[in-house]
């Protein structure tokens, strides 16, 4: 018998500009995914909707606020943790990109995928460029 487990809720981004995306490479001292390179995101909160976590996260992790952003998909992850990962997809923001958490962010091609480490990401990143073709 399989036992299900409950998925934590998670957003997930990617934020845009000229063709490229920003990923971050995790501090290695995280709990979850620890020095991988990754879209950046986190949990959401109790009683957060996940544009509600998306807004809080941007600001505690790039230190920006998003002003124009669109749902992408949601994917299933086990990692360390089994997460249920809402991507959404910012092209417009508000404030200077300073990481707070993260080792360091990149900007990458969005043909680029094999730098992210995580296949949820690249699969995510695929399925913007499908809904969202340029």
């Amino acid at each position: 018998m399989v036992h299900a487990m409950r998925p934590v809720e998670c957003i997930a981004f990617l934020l845009l500009q000229d063709g490229q995306v920003l990923a971050e490479k995790r501090q290695r001292t995280k709990r979850v995914v620890p020095g991988v390179i990754a879209l950046p995101g986190g949990h959401i909160e109790v009683h957060e909707s996940p544009e509600g976590a998306l807004s809080r996260e941007m600001q505690e992790e790039l230190g920006i606020v998003p002003r124009e952003m669109a749902y992408v998909c949601t994917l299933l992850h086990r990692s360390q943790e089994f997460r249920k990962l809402h991507y959404f997809a910012v092209t417009r923001w508000e404030g200077a990109i300073r990481p707070q958490e993260a080792e360091a962010v990149l900007w990458m091609p969005l043909n680029a995928l094999e730098t992210l480490d995580l296949d949820v990401d690249r699969i995510a990143v695929q399925e913007y460029r499908r809904v969202y073709p340029s």
